[in-house]
């Protein structure tokens, strides 16, 4: 099975996808979400993993417009407790760290411990692992990287700074993808839905009465801006159920809202903890 990722091994997508699918997969590296989307409309791998929220720097927009621009389906999702760590060569000491680079998202979440640091450069990489390994391969002795401890153990850097995170309760969540839309998941119980509403009063109390009525329980709600059409959005919502035909039934909101898509149905995912290299 292969299945594309956004960065290099012992990134947290490659570790996502090996949690959800197993060890035998093999993963196919991408730079960027979009080179992931590439992957799949080329049906150069079967499966996909997309990061799609954070719950310190909040949701990955964008993805979402990917995710309906090349027709794909939401067939699982995955959340994973992040752990951010400062890593450098063996003997490299902090004080001689000139820049650190990872990934934006990384970066971001660890705000408070580089506003610590105001004299090191911040570099934007395409990936937290890829950044250690860059280290590693360039033999940058004045550079640390932001990355996993999977990806410390992976390249040989020593740890400099542990858990770097600013908010320890952070944890991203991940879409498994496929350009498949017959491929069907046994028993789902969680809905990605996107829909846009009418230029009218109580349009979307009128959609959440519905999904009240039907016992769903909506446990996400986002709106993305329509490019090109001023004060319009697009909204997402995640909905979960114990009955399907509850959610069959919601889909009643369809007489109230326009362009309704559902965009998966699937499995709630589970929440990683510990995701040793074991």
């Amino acid at each position: 099975m292969k299945v594309a990722i956004q960065g290099g091994k012992a990134s947290f997508h490659d570790i996502a996808a090996r949690k959800y699918f197993g060890e035998s997969i093999i993963t196919i590296p991408c730079n960027t979400f979009r080179e992931v989307c590439e992957q799949l409309k080329k049906e150069q791998c079967d499966f996909a993993v997309m990061a799609i929220e954070n719950s310190i720097a909040a949701s990955i927009l964008p993805n979402y417009s990917l995710i309906q621009s090349y027709n794909l389906k939401i067939i699982g999702e995955i959340q994973l407790r992040i752990e951010l760590n400062l890593m450098a060569l063996p003997g490299v000491a902090l004080h001689q760290i000139k820049k650190i680079k990872s990934h934006y998202m990384a970066l971001a979440q660890c705000d408070e411990f580089l506003a610590q640091y105001p004299h090191i450069k911040i570099e934007e990489f395409h990936d937290t692992a890829d950044s250690a390994k860059d280290i590693k391969e360039n033999n940058l002795t004045d550079t640390a990287a932001i990355a996993s401890r999977y990806a410390a153990e992976l390249y040989g850097l020593d740890i400099l700074a542990e858990s770097i995170e600013t908010v320890k309760q952070n944890f991203t969540r991940f879409f498994i993808l496929t350009p498949d839309k017959r491929h069907k998941v046994p028993d789902p119980d969680k809905a990605t839905l996107s829909f846009r509403l009418p230029h009218r009063v109580g349009a979307l109390t009128e959609v959440l009465q519905i999904i009240v009525k039907n016992n769903l329980n909506l446990s996400r709600i986002q709106s993305l801006p329509i490019l090109g059409k001023p004060d319009q959005y697009t909204f997402y919502i995640d909905c979960e159920w114990d009955n399907y035909q509850d959610f069959k039934n919601s889909i009643g909101i369809n007489s109230i809202v326009e362009d309704l898509q559902i965009l998966g149905e699937y499995k709630k995912g589970e929440t990683i903890y510990d995701y040793s290299q074991s």
